[in-house]
């Protein structure tokens, strides 16, 4: 099920007695989640729930930043030097 933003509703799962989720099924195939692939649990804002976001995918979010924060660098020390 399509949703705003781009997102997708895969399902529905249910948390087991040892704390274990299941994946549906949909979600696994279409992601490319396979076995052992490591999954980062980060919290919502408030408390309100939890994202699943693949290694790969947090590294290459934190290169993404990690590029931006050195530009935005530059700007602020090229602007300073236009001070002075």
């Amino acid at each position: 099920m399509g949703m705003p933003g781009g997102k997708k509703l895969y399902g529905t799962a249910t948390i087991g007695s040892k704390g274990q989720v299941v994946i549906p099924a949909d979600a696994r195939e279409e992601l490319n989640l396979q076995p052992g692939d490591r999954l980062y649990v980060i919290g919502t804002m408030h408390g309100s729930g939890v994202v699943l976001l693949k290694e790969e995918m947090l590294e290459h979010m934190m290169e993404q930043m990690s590029e931006q924060i050195a530009g935005f660098r530059a700007i602020k020390e090229q602007k300073d030097s236009e001070k002075q």
